[in-house]
């Protein structure tokens, strides 16, 4: 086995690279392909818990039936990040993994809402998750290869408005394919044809828009290209797996203190991804089953109140570059995740569908700040080949507090809090705030 030595190791500082200042439009269209992957990751995220139920799920089993997506992309993202950094060809490093990533999803989501049993649905969200981690991983790092320190807040914060943009249509379509184009069907039970058509629009979104992103921006070979070639070649699958092992061990120790407030601020994230479209149906508009008219009426608000919080997300994007120049990263963080944390919290005063959009006001400033602010302090401290690596690593965080939803939560929730899905939206509320006192213990550069 190759043992890879400090001596072995190759200097790659592309950031000592002189890199040239993007425009507006050159972010725009490096990012562009985040709109669609978020428009399919959205109707995901907004859509599937309902769909479980649709075919047939209990509330305590909608945590389990979402645990073979978190782990594939604890698996995935480590070693899609690992192979773009190594990565170099016609499409350059990154642009092979959107591609990949966004025609696999595409053809998913097209198949997903005609799921006939709860385990087709399960098969089909491992695949989904695990191709858009294809797509979205090397995202990050796409940034930090392309644009100057002194940007990635900017390149960043673009990313947030593209991915709230991407969300606010997502979430809203099938309320507008129902309500204004009528496009349903007669039944009264089943996924309603509304839903169906919303995945068939995103699948077609999710492709073109990446598609445009890779036709539009070119990337840089790496320096010492030769080199990396030639330092992966005769490498084993082992020797390849013990370098990504020892790598993690070296990670920089922001990183690791950002891990433990991104383990804490997905959790929260996750206590609504789960709960908040059960949790409005049941809770406000009082829907006792899951194949009632008024469910769906509620689940269809939980959509319209997911699309204004990533529509706050979209505003205050623009705001985050000036924000972190006022007061630093921690602070401007802080600040923001508190926003969320209330906004969950105050859902548990309120009974009434209107009440709920001034919740999210402040889960949308959450949102567009842990969508971004992590990811510039992160950036700072990462230089070399090892960019994307690091990126997916940073994100299996993400994950990690996924896996830990999936299998205490449903529990959780069916001992301690009689099956009621708004409490765990709360708890999600404290687990906000929490990271919000965590950051201040972050070494930033």
């Amino acid at each position: 086995m190759i043992k890879v030595k400090s001596s072995q190791k190759i200097s790659y500082d592309e950031n000592k690279i002189n890199k040239q200042v993007q425009s507006f439009w050159q972010l725009w269209n490096m990012n562009v392909g985040l709109f669609g992957i978020q428009y399919g990751w959205a109707l995901q995220m907004a859509n599937t818990s309902a769909i479980y139920e649709y075919l047939g799920a209990d509330p305590e089993q909608l945590p389990m039936l979402w645990l073979a997506a978190p782990l594939s992309g604890l698996i995935a993202q480590p070693i899609i990040g690992y192979m773009s950094d190594r990565t170099w060809g016609p499409l350059g490093r990154r642009r092979p993994y959107f591609l990949l990533g966004a025609i696999l999803s595409s053809i998913v989501l097209v198949l997903m809402p005609n799921s006939s049993s709860l385990l087709m649905a399960a098969g089909l969200l491992w695949i989904l998750d695990t191709s858009v981690n294809i797509s979205m991983e090397p995202f990050r790092a796409f940034i930090t290869d392309l644009l100057p320190q002194k940007q990635h807040i900017i390149g960043f914060s673009m990313q947030s408005f593209f991915i709230g943009a991407g969300a606010v249509i997502a979430s809203l379509s099938p309320w507008i394919l129902t309500h204004i184009f009528h496009m349903d069907d007669t039944k009264k039970v089943g996924i309603p044809f509304s839903v169906k058509s919303s995945f068939y629009i995103g699948a077609a979104i999710f492709l073109g828009t990446v598609i445009w992103t890779v036709v539009t921006t070119s990337e840089t070979p790496p320096r010492n290209l030769e080199k990396i070639k030639n330092f992966q070649e005769g490498k084993s699958t082992l020797d390849k797996v013990t370098e990504i092992v020892l790598l993690i061990k070296a990670m920089p120790t922001t990183m690791k203190q950002l891990a433990v407030v991104q383990f804490f601020t997905w959790l929260g994230i996750f206590c609504v991804f789960l709960y908040f479209p059960p949790a409005i149906a049941h809770h406000v508009f009082g829907a006792v089953r899951g194949d009632s008219q008024v469910y769906k009426d509620g689940i269809e608000w939980a959509g319209i109140c997911i699309a204004v919080y990533n529509g706050v997300c979209i505003i205050f994007s623009w705001l985050l570059p000036t924000l972190t120049e006022i007061i630093n990263h921690k602070i401007a963080h802080s600040l923001c995740l508190i926003c969320g944390g209330i906004g969950l919290i105050s859902l548990v005063f309120v009974d009434r569908p209107l009440l709920v959009l001034f919740p999210m006001i402040g889960f949308g400033i959450a949102w567009s700040s842990i969508l971004a602010i992590p990811y510039s302090i992160l950036s700072r401290t990462l230089t070399g080949q090892n960019t994307g690596l690091y990126m997916g690593i940073f994100n299996a965080f993400i994950v990690l507090p996924q896996i830990f939803a999936a299998l205490g939560l449903g529990w959780i929730m069916k001992i301690f809090f009689n099956s009621n899905c708004l409490l765990v939206v709360v708890v999600g509320g404290f687990s906000l705030l929490l990271a919000a006192v965590l950051i201040y213990f972050v070494e930033e550069y």
